[in-house]
This record gives structure tokens, C-alpha cells and sequence, in this order.
């Protein structure tokens, strides 16, 4: 896994990075994951698919990054493991992982969303690079 935690004030920021756009994506959505628990905890016995279409590639990770927020608030559900596809600025992934239990899972940040405050996105030599800041 290629991300880290960036010091950011009141918010908390990643860094990802990938030798591909899908890699850095992976990469950016694990770092998500592990603000909120431990990855090492989360079992991959479920399965969730996410479809999106967006202009931009900006708007396709910030817009990837807020549904599995989404689909952590709604239905408790987090990942651990990726595998994602993205073609003409869509995107097609399959989140394995399970259903947060406080008992099971450490709790760490309440993520709210992903913002385009301060957002990169870029191919730098052979690799991409994001750096994404959230509300929490």
C-alpha cells in the first residue's frame, strides 16, 4: 500500500500514490478506510460494487471517495481490499470487506467527506499522485 496520513489543521489529509490511475485510486480509497479502523481487522466476506461516471478525474475520486463514505454511514460497510477499473472517466469497483463492529473494529476518525480543498491529482514521471483532505 502506497498512502500516508498528511498533516493538515482541523481536518485530516492522504497522500496516495500509484504506478497507475487505478492503483492511486485503490491506494486513496485504503487510505480512507484506515482513518476510520484498522485494515488488518476487516474481514473481505462481503462484496460491494460501485459504478460512476463523472466530467473529470478530479470529480471521479472525489465522487468514488464520498460513496464508500456513504456507504459506511449507511450500511456500516468497510473494505479492505480493491479492484477497480476506470475507462473514459468511469469507474467500476468491487470493495471486499464486512460490516463494522465496534466490538470487532477499532474506531478511530468519524470521516464526513472527501473536498476538493487543496486537491491533486497528477501523473508525475511514471506514477500518479493524489493528495485529498476530508472533513471530519
Amino acid at each position: 500500500m502506497s498512502y500516508k496520513v498528511i498533516d493538515v489543521a482541523g481536518d485530516v489529509g492522504i497522500r496516495a500514490e500509484g504506478k497507475t490511475l487505478n492503483e492511486c485510486f485503490i491506494n486513496s480509497a485504503l487510505a480512507l478506510y484506515s482513518l476510520i479502523t484498522e485494515l488488518n481487522q476487516v474481514e473481505q466476506v462481503e462484496i460491494r460494487e460501485v459504478e460512476l461516471s463523472e466530467e473529470t478525474l478530479e470529480e471521479l475520486i472525489i465522487g468514488f471517495l464520498n460513496e464508500l463514505i456513504f456507504i459506511f454511514d449507511t450500511y456500516g460497510f468497510i473494505g479492505s481490499k480493491i479492484n477497480l477499473e476506470i475507462e473514459n472517466n468511469k469507474l467500476k469497483a468491487k470493495i471486499y470487506g464486512e460490516k463494522f463492529n465496534p466490538e470487532k473494529h477499532e474506531r478511530k476518525l468519524l470521516v464526513k467527506a472527501a473536498t476538493y480543498h487543496n486537491l491533486i491529482l497528477k501523473k508525475e514521471n511514471d506514477h500518479w499522485i493524489t493528495e485529498i483532505i476530508f472533513d471530519i
